[in-house]
């Protein structure tokens, strides 16, 4: 392993996961069990990522072998070599400055702005104990969760690791499952004005049926 200290650097793990774990807290405010066990996910993901980022490359080490075969000369243990996909497609320069690395920035800033116009939309629909049908809520039944969603796989874009790789579609599938009892819930307290609200309001994708 490079000693270059470009790992080892759990400082930085606890800082980065605060400040994007808090960040995100900001914006989803958490209140019931359902809210709590969804960001808790979302945060596990995050310290998850930033742990191989700065602390421990674990992927790396994993993959030492296969990827000093395919890829003889390149330092995998520097910090920059720990952005796969600009590794493995071969692409030169910064990492920071290549197209996989702008969109991922893309795909984070859009969930948090996500995150944060839905929560605006749902506080006051919970204020009043009606149904959040306006804002993001107009084109997706679960925006927050589109939120989470997008943010982890934009970090994915930028540092994929094999425990994220694994976690983001046991996560995606506990979203869709915790988006289906939410659902359950607001049908039994709104009856038909929920029935008729996602009749036209696809549950993720906007234009899509489903």
């Amino acid at each position: 392993m490079n000693e270059s200290s470009d790992y080892g650097l759990w400082s930085l793990v606890i800082i980065n996961s605060l400040v994007f774990i808090i960040f995100a807290f900001s914006f989803a405010k958490p209140q019931t069990p359902r809210d709590w066990r969804s960001f808790s996910a979302f945060s596990a993901f995050l310290v998850a990522l930033f742990a191989e980022m700065y602390g421990y490359p674990l992927t790396i080490y994993l993959l030492a072998g296969w990827l000093q075969t395919y890829y003889p000369g390149v330092d995998f243990f520097s910090h920059d070599a720990g952005h796969l996909w600009h590794t493995l497609l071969g692409w030169k320069g910064d990492p920071h400055t290549d197209p996989l690395h702008m969109l991922s920035v893309v795909f984070i800033g859009g969930g948090f702005i996500l995150l944060s116009a839905a929560w605006k939309v749902l506080y006051q629909a919970q204020r009043s104990h009606q149904l959040a049908t306006t804002g993001p809520y107009a084109k997706i039944r679960h925006p927050q969760y589109d939120g989470f969603v997008l943010i982890m796989f934009g970090f994915l874009l930028q540092w994929p690791t094999l425990l994220t790789l694994l976690m983001f579609p046991v996560l995606v599938w506990m979203y869709v499952r915790l988006a289906r009892s939410e659902e359950r819930d607001a049908e039994a307290e709104f009856g038909e004005q929920w029935r008729e609200y996602a009749a036209r309001t696809p549950r993720f994708m906007p234009f899509s049926r489903g």
